[in-house]
C-alpha cells in the first residue's frame, strides 16, 4: 500500500514538474515571438502621436532612437526619469519632443507632450492622459476640441511671460466659461517645459545622434 502511494506521489511529482517545464517554455517562447511586435506597434503609436506635433519636414533622422532620458524635474513636473526625442535636419538640432505633467487639474494629473523647436517656438502639445470632469475638462483633447492648437508657434518671443495665463487671469489665452481650472493647469505645465527646454537647450542636443535615416 505505501510502495503503491508512493509511485502515486512521484508520478504527480513528474508530471507536475513536465507541465511547469513545458508551462514555462511556452511562456518564454511567446515573450520572444511577441516582444519585437509589441515594441514596432508601440513606436508606431510614438510616431503617430509625434507626427502630430512635429513637421516631418523638420527632421531626417531617427527620432524614435534619438532619444536622451532626462531626471525628474520640477519644471517638466516629473518624478521620475523620461525619455526626450531629438529631431535633427542634415545633422543640426531641430526640435526637441517632451514630456510634463501638470500638478495641478481639476481632477488631478494631467500628462501632456509637447515638441518645440530649436528656436523655442513650440509647434504643438497634446494631452495623453487626464480625469477631468468629462464635458467641462475634456475639452483639453484635439479629439473633442481645438483649443490644445492654441499652444501652436507660440514662443516667448511672440507671447512674454505674463501672458502665458488664460485670460480671465489676464493672460493671451481663451478658456471654456465656467472651467478656468483645466486649462490653467496646462497652460502652466507649457509653459514650464518651455523654461525647461531653454534653460537646457544646449545639454538636450549634446550627446551625438545615432546612425540611421527617418522612418517612413
Amino acid at each position: 500500500m505505501r510502495n503503491t502511494l508512493a509511485r502515486a506521489s512521484f508520478r504527480t511529482a513528474v508530471n507536475l514538474l513536465f507541465f511547469s517545464v513545458i508551462g514555462t517554455f511556452v511562456l518564454a517562447s511567446t515573450h520572444l515571438l511577441t516582444e519585437e511586435t509589441i515594441k514596432q506597434t508601440e513606436e508606431g503609436e510614438k510616431l503617430k502621436l509625434i507626427a502630430q506635433l512635429l513637421p516631418a519636414e523638420l527632421y531626417d533622422n531617427d527620432i524614435i532612437q534619438d532619444t536622451q532620458e532626462i531626471a525628474a524635474d520640477p519644471l517638466l513636473g516629473t518624478s521620475g526619469t523620461t525619455v526626450v526625442h531629438r529631431a535633427r535636419l542634415h545633422g543640426e538640432p531641430s526640435a526637441v519632443v517632451l514630456e510634463a505633467i501638470a500638478p495641478d487639474g481639476y481632477s488631478g494629473k494631467i500628462s501632456i507632450i509637447l515638441a518645440i523647436r530649436a528656436n523655442g517656438e513650440v509647434t504643438g502639445v497634446r494631452v495623453v492622459n487626464h480625469h477631468e470632469t468629462p464635458g467641462l475638462g475634456d475639452y483639453i483633447e484635439l479629439a473633442k476640441s481645438a483649443w490644445i492648437k492654441n499652444f501652436d508657434g507660440k514662443s516667448h518671443a511672440n507671447r512674454p511671460e505674463p501672458e502665458w495665463k488664460v485670460k480671465k487671469d489676464g493672460g493671451q489665452f481663451d478658456y471654456m466659461a465656467g472651467a478656468t481650472i483645466t486649462p490653467r493647469a496646462v497652460i502652466k505645465a507649457t509653459h514650464k517645459a518651455l523654461n525647461y527646454f531653454e534653460a537646457h537647450r544646449d545639454t538636450l542636443f549634446t550627446v551625438a545622434a545615432p546612425a540611421g535615416e527617418k522612418k517612413s
